[in-house]
């Protein structure tokens, strides 16, 4: 998501004209014109060049970026891993309720991602840990890339060919120093739906991080895999079979142009509820919510919350077949290119509703105000977590006491028992 805006004072349509050109070279695109003001898409790298020391580019109060400086602190797989990992220490340390293991020494509410090695750096761990298991699968992926580019499964430590050893220092090395990998637990068992594998394409928007205020999009989709799903070994290289990237299942020969293999989040409820009875339902989407106000909690202390910035994120949720959510990953540049006629309604819903939430009422940006917009120019969006109101509520205080509960703007409540269970965000 690429946007920024700012007023413009046009002199004649050619210096328009030759501006705009200028704009889209440096992967700048225009999207709308407002008498005397434009808003710009603006890319990942542009994204650096603008916040760059070197450069001494300076945003004014009427500009507004649609990254932070440093979200790859969350859209980078090892630093969302790494990140999150500090998260639970900080929280250990504090004696943080949230922070309380079971007699596995397994995280009883911060157990969302799977588990996860850097390599090089952490191949010895990883060997440790996949001696535990050896009929294990795992799933390598480069840390800097997106679309299922450079993904594999392995299940035997010798198919990891890209990687070597160095004999003399005992020290796992790379062909390739430039490129680093993480090495994640498979989830084999996977929840599915007609025989295949599907995985959650959620929208969320972050218009500051300290204090943290969030928003969820309604309309977020599932990306089927075209071929039905099989844990056999024989099948790990089957990429259709295993990723739900849209960009690698349209090469597929199953591929539907019509509805692209997707299917709405509300349709997946309708499903749910129809199959495993609305409480149940209901209790797998808070945890989905719990888990995206944990990632962003986990990243806010490190994230540089500019004023000029707000930023809208794919989240990837992987559901398995006990209902438990797992966060994947977290993009920074979630596809806006349509691939059915409901996906351009959807993402052009999307692109309306962000900007209207980033700049209220179409009026020229002003950093200095409050970010907190009107309910009426929500759209399809909805708070998902605010920070203030949270502790002017009491909320975030509460949480410390009752372990597992979501910190949605209105509380939370508890079975008689005593035992915290979670409840919708709304």
């Amino acid at each position: 998501f690429r946007i920024m805006a700012g007023k413009v004072k046009w002199v004649t349509d050619i210096e328009k004209s030759v501006l705009i050109n200028n704009f889209e070279k440096r992967g700048w695109i225009q999207v709308a014109e407002n008498e005397d003001w434009n808003f710009y898409w603006m890319s990942v790298q542009t994204i650096r060049n603008v916040f760059s020391v070197e450069t001494g580019y300076r945003l004014s109060d009427d500009q507004i970026v649609n990254h932070f400086p440093n979200h790859y602190e969350l859209t980078r797989k090892d630093l969302m891993v790494k990140n999150i990992k500090r998260y639970r220490k900080e929280l250990e340390k504090e004696g943080s309720p949230l922070a309380e293991k079971d007699e596995n020494g397994k995280y009883i509410y911060l157990d969302f991602v799977p588990v996860t090695f850097m390599l090089p750096a952490d191949y010895n761990l990883f060997v440790e840990e996949f001696r535990k298991n050896p009929s294990s699968t795992w799933i390598m992926k480069p840390c800097g890339k997106a679309q299922g580019k450079g993904i594999f499964l392995i299940n035997k430590l010798s198919q990891i060919k890209k990687w070597s050893r160095d004999s003399k220092t005992s020290s796992f090395v790379s062909q390739s120093s430039k490129e680093a990998y993480v090495i994640s637990l498979y989830i084999n068992n996977p929840l599915l739906i007609g025989g295949k594998k599907f995985d959650l394409r959620l929208y969320v928007l972050v218009s500051t991080y300290r204090p943290l205020r969030c928003y969820m999009y309604k309309l977020g989709f599932c990306r089927f895999c075209t071929v039905k799903y099989t844990p056999s070994t024989s099948e790990l290289d089957n990429m259709f079979v295993h990723l739900t990237n849209v960009a690698i299942q349209k090469h597929g020969d199953d591929y539907n142009h019509i509805h692209g293999g997707k299917w709405t989040v509300s349709n997946l409820r309708l499903y749910l509820e129809s199959t495993r009875g609305k409480e149940v339902t209901n209790k797998l989407f808070d945890e989905i919510h719990w888990i995206i106000v944990q990632s962003l909690k986990a990243v806010a202390p490190v994230m540089n919350n500019d004023k000029h910035c707000f930023e809208c994120y794919g989240y990837d949720i992987i559901i398995d077949d006990k209902l438990k959510p797992w966060l994947i990953e977290v993009n920074a540049s979630p596809s806006l290119t349509s691939s059915t006629a409901n996906d351009r309604i959807l993402k052009y819903n999307l692109i309306n509703d962000t900007l209207n939430i980033a700049v209220p009422n179409g009026e020229i940006p002003d950093c200095k105000l409050n970010k907190s917009p009107p309910k009426e120019v929500l759209g399809n969006y909805e708070v998902l977590y605010d920070e203030e109101m949270a502790q002017s509520d009491g909320t975030d205080r509460d949480l410390r006491g009752r372990p597992g509960q979501p910190t949605g703007v209105k509380g939370s409540r508890t079975r008689d028992s005593g035992k915290p269970v979670l409840t919708t965000w709304k």
